[in-house]
C-alpha cells in the first residue's frame, strides 16, 4: 500500500503528456520513458477526453504536451480543451491532422517525425510499383487459387517492364528524393512536380501535374496533404497518365480523388495502382479489393522494427528537449 502511494506520488511529480490514439509505437515507448513522463492515455477507458480527465482528477490546465499519431485529429476543439498546452508531438511525418493555424495563433510548438521514415516509405513505394507493374501479388494469388486445377501457367497475363520507364514523382521532398535514388538503378527516367523547382537536382521539373502525367508511364505520389494538394491527382491527371499508366500513393489518401481513381480502374482507363493510403481510412473501397491490377497495403509503409525503435528515441528526445526548455529535435515550421 505504501509502495503504491509512493508510486502515485512520484507520477504526480512527473510532467504530464496526454496520449491520443495511442500511436503504434506507444507500447514500446511507455516503459522506456515512464520514469520521466506521466503518460495519460484515455484509450483503454473508452471514455471521452473530458470525462477521462475529470474522472482521474487531471485538470486540463495541468497538461502542457500532447502525443498523437496521424490517425488522431488535433482540432481547434481539442486544443481549446487544454488551455496550458505548449506542445503537440506527432509520430507522423505529415501534419494534416493537426490544426497548425490554431497552434501558431496560441504559440503551441509542433514536432513530428521529420525525415525518420523517408527511407522505409521509399522502399515500399518502389516495392508497390514493382509489384503492380510486374503483377507479383496477382501471380501469387493465381498460383494459390488456380494451381490445384492444373491451369496452364501460360494463361497468366504478362506484366509491364519497370526498367527504362519514365516515372513522375509528385512531391520531391525527403521521401521523393529517396524514391528517385532507388529508381535510378532500374534505369528509370525521373521527372517531378513539387511546390517549387529544386535548384539542387537535374531531374526535369513540371509545374503542372497533368503535363507530368502526360509525359510519364507511372506516378509516385508522396507529397504532403494540405489545402493546395488535396485531390492533386484528379480525373484529368489519371486520364492523362492513360491506360498503360500506373499510380503509387504513399503520401495521404486525400491526395487522390479516390472515387475517380476507382471509376477509372473499373473502366480500364489506367493500368493499375499501388496504394498504402486511402481517403477514408480504415475504409477501403470494395471495388479495389477485387482488382488484380491493384496492390493494397494498410498504411504501414513507415513501420519497420528499426523505425519503431528510432521513433521512440525521437519522441523521447523531443519530450526531454521540450521539458528542459531546449530546441525541439524535429520542429514543424
Amino acid at each position: 500500500m505504501a509502495e503504491e502511494a509512493h508510486n502515485n506520488h512520484h507520477l504526480q511529480d512527473l510532467p504530464k503528456v496526454l496520449v491520443l490514439g495511442p500511436p503504434t509505437c506507444f507500447p514500446t515507448l511507455q516503459p522506456l520513458y515512464s520514469r520521466k513522463f506521466h503518460f495519460l492515455n484515455p484509450n483503454p477507458s473508452g471514455l471521452s477526453l473530458q470525462h477521462f480527465l475529470r474522472l482521474h482528477h487531471h485538470h486540463p490546465s495541468s497538461i502542457p504536451a500532447v502525443l498523437c499519431s496521424a490517425s488522431d485529429s488535433v482540432t481547434a476543439d481539442v486544443l481549446r480543451l487544454l488551455p496550458s498546452l505548449r506542445l503537440v508531438l506527432t509520430t507522423s511525418a505529415g501534419t494534416d491532422h493537426i490544426d497548425l493555424r490554431e497552434c501558431r495563433r496560441r504559440g503551441i510548438q509542433v514536432a513530428g517525425a521529420g525525415g525518420l521514415f523517408s527511407e522505409d516509405v521509399a522502399d515500399v513505394a518502389v516495392a508497390l510499383l514493382v509489384d503492380v507493374m510486374r503483377k507479383i501479388s496477382a501471380a501469387d494469388r493465381y498460383l494459390r487459387t488456380q494451381n490445384h486445377s492444373n491451369t496452364p501457367w501460360d494463361m497468366f497475363t504478362f506484366g509491364s517492364k519497370l526498367s527504362g520507364k519514365r516515372v513522375g514523382i509528385v512531391g520531391l521532398g525527403s521521401i521523393g528524393m529517396e524514391v528517385a535514388k532507388r529508381l535510378e538503378p532500374f534505369g528509370c527516367i525521373i521527372l517531378y512536380n513539387s511546390k517549387h523547382k529544386k535548384a539542387t537536382v537535374s531531374y526535369p521539373f513540371y509545374s503542372s501535374v497533368v503535363d507530368l502525367a502526360t509525359t510519364c508511364d507511372a506516378l509516385v505520389v508522396c507529397c504532403a496533404l494540405n489545402e493546395q494538394t488535396r485531390h492533386i491527382i484528379n480525373k484529368e491527371v489519371i486520364l492523362a497518365l492513360g491506360k498503360g499508366g500506373f499510380i503509387v500513393n504513399v503520401g495521404r489518401g486525400g491526395l487522390i480523388d479516390e472515387k475517380e481513381l476507382v471509376k477509372c480502374l473499373v473502366e480500364g482507363e489506367i493500368g493499375g495502382a499501388g496504394l498504402d493510403v486511402f481517403e477514408n481510412e480504415p475504409h477501403v473501397p470494395e471495388e479495389l479489393l477485387k482488382m488484380n491490377n491493384v496492390v493494397l497495403s494498410p498504411h504501414c509503409a513507415a513501420f519497420t522494427v528499426e523505425s519503431t525503435m528510432n521513433l521512440c528515441e525521437l519522441v523521447g528526445g523531443n519530450l526531454e528537449a521540450f521539458f528542459s526548455n531546449k530546441p525541439l529535435i524535429t520542429p514543424v515550421e
